[in-house]
């Protein structure tokens, strides 16, 4: 089995910072591609960042500039670094993994979530 752990939520001030970090553990062979969707109150899910084995990122046009994801193949992690953030960044931020397991199979994992909130 696998599991996608998210750590680092909180609340913070206007214009502060917070870091994000998604551990997967369990039966893994590769990880494709990592990435951050969060959902806001009564809001749909939208995706935030996302980053491929190689490093190759893309970001969601509210958040560019502000914030960095990036990971470390060899722990299975995936982080975000967010910076200047705004009220409207208030929401629940999930962890997301293509993962290939021992049985070569690939699937989508999806972490529990974990709550940022922005309030002054």
């Amino acid at each position: 089995q696998v599991q996608l752990v998210e750590s680092g939520g909180g609340v913070v001030q206007p214009g502060g910072s917070l870091s994000l970090s998604c551990v997967a553990s369990g039966s893994i062979f590769s990880i494709n591609v990592m990435g951050w969707y969060r959902q806001a109150p009564g809001k749909e899910r939208e995706l935030v960042a996302t980053i491929t084995t190689r490093g190759i990122t893309t970001y969601v046009d509210s958040v560019k500039g502000r914030f960095t994801i990036s990971r470390d193949n060899a722990k299975n992690t995936v982080y975000l670094q967010m910076d200047s953030l705004k009220p409207e960044d208030t929401a629940v931020y999930y962890c997301n993994a293509d993962i290939i397991g021992v049985n070569y199979v690939v699937i989508t994992y999806w972490g529990k979530g974990t709550l940022v909130t922005v309030s002054s």
